[in-house]
């Protein structure tokens, strides 16, 4: 299918999100035969209290409720733990090879003795880091994320201000981090968004050490006598039902239920499902299993724009003219329902707003947003078409005026 895109320009406005982005709005017309509901995007529901789903290759989102609300996220922030170290892996300041010690305060608080889901390294002993990695991965041994925190931050508070401080470059404005482990803690919390983004980025930057997250178990052997031998089932229930699921993290603490970040690929696409507040394992099974399902039947690429068309145009300021015109890079596709009759979709056109001049053909500068009314969304990059030098003073002037005199328009 080709959606045939009608631009109907109103002025540029100011959204009241973000003072400096302009935001231009055009209908986007479907070319659709008959065919199944016209709402099937809108009639899915689901038993979870939070949940997204989104296409891990363009981003966009195909299902959301309450997807920026705050919760606690239990052991689904250790992928948090995990993208740091995956971090200092792929810096080279780490080596699998590593060892880090399993302190009496992590094993304590993570574990045997705390009495929740632990590697069970002995005390005052040594593991190698690509032990402890499959320990929080497969078994979400919270002494082993607490030992990777010590030996990476040199303690668990510092640790976790890496964390925050690792969202913030990734993106995630609300995540806060109090612990490595996602134990219960009021400061502790994240969105289903943030945890969306925060597994597409694990997915996409480091696909070497995400292969350990569709292991099945995972035998380990202390290295303390009596050499007790360990052997733990991957906790991630969506790796064990041929749907093509190959990881991330299962998480349940009192205060938000039961939750899962889960990914899958079926016919060469990979969708991520976040959800978070079921009642019980089998819910959080059930419920990310079906809206995975959902998503791969109910969703499609479709062509919305041709390779060189133009899209929009955007305000320049300090230039030899006063617009830009916008294409994509090839063919501009995007990821909505595949039965949207009846539905409307709204396109946006999204920059900072004015550009600067000088501006280079090809520059990345704005981005299209398409929306449906079902509330799924696909944006993607658009790109200046043309060069616009930088105007003389004058100009400038000139230019500077016209967008103050005009800046009171809606």
């Amino acid at each position: 299918m080709t959606f045939a895109p009608t631009a109907i320009w109103s002025a540029f406005r100011r959204t009241p999100l973000h003072a400096a982005c302009a935001v231009a709005v055009f209908a986007v017309l479907a070319v659709v035969s008959p065919g199944r509901s016209a709402l099937a995007a809108a009639e899915f529901t689901i038993k979870a209290q939070q949940a997204i789903l989104v296409d891990a290759e363009s981003g966009a989102v195909m299902f959301q409720y309450k997807a920026d609300e705050l919760v606690p996220p239990a052991s689904m922030s250790k992928l948090m733990t995990l993208a740091v170290t995956f971090r200092a892996l792929k810096a080279g300041t780490l080596k699998l090879d590593d060892e880090f010690l399993m302190s009496e305060g992590a094993w304590r608080r993570g574990g045997g003795p705390s009495g929740t889901s632990a590697m069970f390294v002995p005390l005052n002993t040594r593991a190698r880091i690509a032990d402890l990695l499959r320990g929080i991965i497969i078994q979400s041994g919270n002494d082993a994320a607490i030992a990777m925190a010590e030996g990476i931050g040199g303690s668990e508070p510092a640790f976790a201000e890496m964390m925050t401080t690792e969202a913030r470059r990734l993106g995630m404005p609300k995540s806060t981090f109090r612990n490595a482990t996602g134990l219960y803690d009021p400061g502790h919390l994240m969105t289903m968004r943030e945890l969306s983004i925060l597994g597409r980025h694990i997915i996409r930057e480091y696909p070497d050490y995400y292969q350990m997250f569709q292991e099945r178990e995972f035998n380990y052997t202390e290295t303390k006598a009596p050499f007790k031998r360990h052997r733990f089932i991957n906790r991630n229930p969506l790796i064990f039902m041929n749907i093509g699921a190959d990881g991330m993290k299962t998480g349940h603490v009192r205060e938000s239920g039961y939750g899962i970040v889960g990914s899958a690929v079926q016919d060469g696409r990979r969708l991520i499902v976040v959800i978070s507040g079921l009642v019980t394992e089998a819910d959080r099974k059930e419920e990310a299993r079906r809206l995975l399902d959902w998503g791969f039947k109910s969703f499609g690429e479709f062509k919305l724009f041709e390779a060189g068309e133009t899209v929009g145009r955007a305000r320049v300021w300090g230039g030899d003219r006063m617009y830009v015109p916008l294409t994509g890079n090839g063919v501009l596709n995007v990821v909505l329902p595949r039965f949207p009759a009846g539905q409307k979709l709204k396109g946006e056109i999204v920059y900072q707003s004015p550009l600067k001049a000088p501006i280079t053909k090809g520059d990345q500068v704005a981005t299209l947003r398409v929306t449906s009314s079902s509330e799924a969304s696909s944006e993607v990059p658009l790109y200046a078409a043309e060069d616009v030098p930088r105007a003389g003073t004058l100009r400038r002037g000139l230019d500077t005026l016209l967008i103050r005199a005009t800046s009171w328009l809606p």
